[in-house]
């Protein structure tokens, strides 16, 4: 069952690899990937008992995703404050425009679900 579920992942990203060499150079290859997976869930109506189980056991090591950017920052501080203005702006204007979309989204999501349950 879990071999499956990896199967899964491993062919949606082997497919989003393929699209990005051949149709979308700008858009890397994994986020390719993962949008397809969503479409492919989103048609079938569920997520497949082998892929929730792959993917909650590669969800533990999620933490480890973030050592190589803290070894970067760690790295290359001085290249950080150097453009700390630019970056300071661009996370605080990416903040201001996800937190009300988040918002939005989950009160649509919560409305959904109530209609569901009503039914």
């Amino acid at each position: 069952m879990l071999l499956r579920g990896l199967t899964w992942l491993i062919v949606f990203q082997l497919i989003g690899t393929a699209l990005n060499i051949m149709f979308l150079p700008f858009l890397p290859s994994p986020i390719i990937g993962m949008a397809l997976l969503v479409v492919f869930m989103r048609v079938r109506g569920k997520v497949g008992e082998s892929l929730e189980m792959a993917s909650s056991g590669l969800l533990r090591f999620l933490p480890l995703l973030l050592i190589p950017p803290a070894a970067g920052v760690m790295m290359y501080g001085s290249e950080v404050t150097a453009d700390a203005v630019a970056i300071l702006v661009s996370l605080t204007l990416s903040f201001i425009l996800v937190v009300p979309l988040a918002g939005h989204l989950m009160q649509h999501l919560i409305r959904r679900q109530v209609r569901r349950e009503e039914v």
